[in-house]
């Protein structure tokens, strides 16, 4: 069949999804009477409810009589590994840009993959219904993000649609009055600018998975293209991870994708997209080819992890009490589990301990991790995520980011302030429509716990973005730790109002009256650097006298609402962050508040002597 593989590829939150779903709606992917939701690829609830894309999605439409595979990939930083193999698959890519907003960090990271892996892009401007779109603008930005990027000659005259993915409606000019129903355009400029797949009918079968997917019942789902020959149920093929390491193993199960769904068949062609299950030691990058047929295909990169944080069982008091998984059996099951189909996922247990290491590509990528857990039911408790320190020709060396800011300009300085103490350096300060773009290179240890306060700086109207750089050597200086201290519960129960409301005179509270607590859990935030015990759980003393005032009711102020990711932003190393199915709540490491502070004095002493 006459085929086209493409990825769809952009800076978070630019549009991908929305546009596949436009595309899947003008191609009659959906019948007439199936309800379309909307960003139907992103099928995980997560994605759903934080408006970005975790994994990587295939489907494919049929467009007069072309069958064009598509890959919806993912946006923010954490999951870039995935865009980086995806461009082994496909022989083109619509790089999808915001036409208000133009070309952001992650367009460049994008577009760089593809043009390294010879990908030609078709720009698609997307959102010229939005208020002060400028398509031409969000152009002249492609353009000279691929002069930097030296693009070759050829795909500098780049081929361009304009389109609304929200309202589905597309054109080839920039004017708004031309956008007509359909993706009429879209399909046409893909089948007439992208190349069909390189590959070799004849010669004997060779594929090399980019994604792996995990099933229970088969093990390990590599997807990717074949590049040579056919492949039928039940055949045997070998496994190569190298010359010397090689295994036949029989093919279960094959996949390919239409619509909203993957397809069992029984027969996948050269060139297209598809899905092998039979091999439970499937890894991205193997060769997968006819026995006795090995021919070498080029490795595929697969990021190393730069951040790491601590998984323990629950060790609260409340431990059980909430979750059906608690115990260090099924929470290491559910670990090997998702390293099987996340390949930048590691993680190691901790000798003679109930706890175990676990490595990522950033905060997002763990934080996904924990709250899918934490809603399939599992407790455990998590600590504060640090970076992983590599020692690069005998230097220690850390990872580094490109940071870019867009501030009111009213923020500057509470921002370059705040940035100056955690190690991050300025590349570029452009301002423009009262709003300042701020372009930094910075530690990733500096950013553990800056999101919050950035949001917090600028009142909300500030737009943060971040992407890893490379490793370089360790800033000498200490950041990442949080400066301000917090309440910590000295007993166990139910805060009342009566005990609040004198509590919240020394800071800002975490919890309503009637949440349940115990000795060395976090409640508030002090107003002074140093963390200060108090009791939440008092009620008020009962008494024979008659107050004037007893009519009054406690009015007491709204509580800081911290998400997950707040809470691991938040916490300092001597803290972690108890997870369950229907909360998550701060405690200190050591619960007794006894012994927390002479661990606390030992703590300083030791600083002291060092500081000699």
């Amino acid at each position: 069949m006459n085929m086209r593989n493409i990825a769809i590829i952009a800076h978070v939150d630019h549009g991908k999804t929305t546009l596949v779903n436009a595309l899947l709606s003008s191609s009659g992917a959906f019948r007439e009477n199936e309800a379309i939701v909307d960003r139907a690829m992103d099928s995980n609830p997560q994605e759903r409810e934080r408006g970005i894309t975790i994994l990587a999605k295939t489907t494919s439409v049929i467009h007069d009589g072309v069958k064009i595979n598509i890959v919806d990939t993912p946006g923010h930083a954490d999951f870039g590994g995935e865009v980086e193999r995806i461009m082994h698959m496909v022989d083109g890519c619509l790089l999808l840009v915001d036409a208000f907003e133009g070309t952001m960090p992650q367009t460049r990271f994008v577009l760089k993959n593809a043009l390294e892996n010879h990908i030609k892009p078709i720009v698609v401007i997307n959102k010229v219904d939005r208020p002060n779109a400028d398509p031409a603008k969000a152009v002249d930005e492609v353009l000279e993000l691929m002069i930097q990027l030296g693009a070759p000659d050829e795909f500098l005259d780049f081929p361009i649609v304009y389109t609304s993915a929200l309202n589905g409606t597309s054109s080839l000019s920039p004017d708004l009055s031309t956008q007509k129903p359909g993706m009429q355009p879209v399909f046409e400029t893909i089948i007439k600018e992208i190349p069909e797949p390189k590959c070799a009918p004849e010669d004997p079968f060779l594929f090399q998975p980019a994604l792996v997917d995990y099933n229970e019942f088969v093990g390990r789902i590599g997807i990717g293209t074949i590049r040579a020959g056919k492949l039928h149920v039940g055949d045997t093929i070998s496994d190569y991870t190298s010359p010397d390491a090689s295994h036949d193993f029989k093919v279960m199960k094959l996949y390919t994708f239409h619509g909203l769904r993957r397809v069992e068949v029984d027969e996948v062609e050269c060139g297209d997209i598809c899905a092998i299950a039979g091999n439970s030691s499937l890894n991205v990058g193997d060769t997968l080819c006819a026995p006795g047929t090995y021919r070498e295909m080029e490795k595929l990169r697969v990021d190393e992890p730069t951040l790491q944080m601590e998984f323990g069982t629950n060790s609260s008091p409340l431990r059980g009490q909430d979750g059906k998984f608690v115990t260090a059996r099924v929470i290491e099951d559910r670990l090997f589990a998702e390293v099987q189909r996340d390949v930048s996922l590691r993680y190691s247990r901790i000798p003679n301990t109930e706890s175990w290491i676990v490595s990522g590509r950033g905060e997002l990528h763990l934080s996904v991790l924990i709250e899918t857990m934490r809603r399939e039911g599992y407790e455990l408790e998590v600590s504060k995520p640090h970076v992983i320190i590599k020692e690069i020709d005998g230097v220690k060396c850390e990872p580094y980011e490109d940071l870019q800011i867009d501030v009111p300009d009213e923020f500057v300085g509470d921002i370059m302030e705040t940035l100056g103490a955690r190690g991050a350096i300025m590349d570029d300060m452009m301002a423009a429509n009262g709003s300042t773009r701020l372009t930094y290179v910075i530690p990733s240890r500096g950013l553990l716990g800056f999101v919050n306060n950035f949001l917090t700086l600028t009142k909300g109207y500030g737009i943060i973005n971040h992407t890893f750089k490379e490793y370089r050597p360790m800033y000498g200086h200490s950041v990442g730790e949080r400066q301000i201290g917090v309440l910590v519960s000295v007993d166990k129960g139910q805060a009342t109002p009566y005990s609040i409301e004198k509590v919240e005179a020394h800071g800002t509270m975490f919890i309503l009256p009637g949440a349940t607590c115990y000795e060395g859990m976090i409640v508030g935030e002090h107003r002074y650097p140093v963390d200060l015990a108090v009791n939440v759980t008092a009620m008020k003393p009962q008494t024979n006298v008659r107050s004037s005032n007893k009519d009054q009711t406690v009015v007491l102020k709204s509580p800081r609402k911290m998400t997950l990711e707040a809470c691991l932003d938040y916490i300092n190393s001597d803290e972690l962050v108890e997870v369950t199915p229907s909360t998550f709540r701060m405690r200190k490491k050591i619960l007794v508040t006894s012994e927390r502070k002479k661990w606390e004095a030992k703590q300083k002493a030791l600083a002291a002597e060092e500081g000699k």
